[in-house]
């Protein structure tokens, strides 16, 4: 695709600054664009390279634009306008619709006419697919599910029976939806499976990563809202409840029966206990463990950083002595206070 800037720049409502007729074949980072490529600046540790850049043109910020000597894009949100503008110069090539003679398909099937299903699935009975969806190679969807228009389910990822996805999701490689939650009692010291009963509802819009994993409910449904996107490697234990347009990095495992509210940002390799609620706009730093639930919006962290290995003994001594600490000071708080009424 070979496009003028001052095009590209009016598919995302931006303006142009320098030669609005440049032409732009691609996307590319700062340190590895060539001619023909446009390219953008989001963090400032980058601004060195800006007056070395290949590129034919960046998309850059105002406050940036002194600093750029090439014809540019300027807009107030550059990771949003380099999202929509890499996606219009690169789109993805629609499936050709049909179904493959290995796929096997079960009983009763509502299947649309533009669907597409590659090689070597396995659809259960009952299942519907909307217009568009397109189902890679090697994946299952077992019987009772229904999956929503323009919907990609990437290779090799299971859909167990009865779940229910929106339209134009995202699922990515060896995701797997609906499996049975970690549901078990106790009796006399032996562990008795709890049937999970409930299913998992998926909104539109969501993106689900590679080998994440969303457990069924046991009773009620896991529900992941409108526009959420999940990170590869999660844990969505069942009953679990994840509000409209909420991110969540890698590796981070959600026990079960948590409900966490929308347009919140949680790191990767977060844990979070379960039967515990999240408010609408929180950020979760990386590595944190949330035990409690938290009730208001902002900024959350727990965790050390690391530290070198020397000073890391020297802190987590220090920290087995921090009860008899807090006992010595409160000890010398109280003579103090004795002294000041005598």
């Amino acid at each position: 695709m070979n496009v003028r800037l001052a095009d590209l720049a009016k598919q995302i409502n931006a303006d142009v600054v320098g030669d609005a007729d440049c032409k732009i074949t691609s996307v590319a980072a700062l340190t590895k664009a060539a001619p023909g490529d446009i390219t953008f600046l989001t963090d400032k540790k980058y601004r060195k390279y800006l007056s070395t850049t290949k590129a034919s043109a960046v998309i850059i910020h105002p406050t940036d634009l002194p600093l750029c000597n090439k014809p540019a894009i300027v807009t107030e949100n550059v990771a949003v306008a380099f999202a929509l503008i890499a996606a219009y110069l690169h789109p993805i090539s629609k499936a050709v619709p049909g179904v493959h003679s290995t796929a096997v398909i079960g009983l009763n099937c509502s299947i649309a006419d533009t669907a597409t299903i590659h090689a070597n699935c396995v659809i259960g009975d009952n299942v519907t697919l909307g217009n568009e969806v397109e189902v890679a190679a090697g994946c299952v969807i077992e019987f009772g599910c229904k999956i929503g228009d323009n919907t990609v389910i990437h290779a090799n990822a299971v859909i167990n029976h009865d779940v229910i996805i929106g339209r134009e999701v995202i699922i990515h490689p060896g995701a797997i939806i609906g499996s049975d939650g970690f549901g078990m009692a106790n009796q006399d010291g032996k562990w008795i499976k709890v049937p999970q009963l409930g299913t998992v509802v998926i909104g539109d819009r969501v993106d689900i990563g590679a080998n994440t994993t969303i457990d069924r409910g046991a009773i009620e449904d896991t529900v992941i809202g409108i526009g959420v996107k999940l990170d590869n490697q999660i844990q969505v234990a069942h009953n679990t409840q994840i509000g409209e347009h909420t991110a969540i990095a890698g590796c981070t495992g959600i026990a079960g029966s948590t409900i966490i509210g929308k347009h919140c940002a949680i790191g990767g390799m977060v844990a979070i206990t379960g039967h515990l609620q999240i408010a609408d706009y929180v950020q979760v730093t990386a590595n944190s463990m949330i035990v409690n639930s938290i009730k208001e919006s902002g900024l959350y962290s727990s965790g050390m950083p690391i530290q070198k290995n020397r000073d890391w003994h020297r802190v987590s001594a220090r920290l087995k002595n921090l009860d008899d600490l807090a006992k010595r000071v409160k000890q010398l708080e109280k003579q103090l206070e004795l002294i000041r009424k005598s």
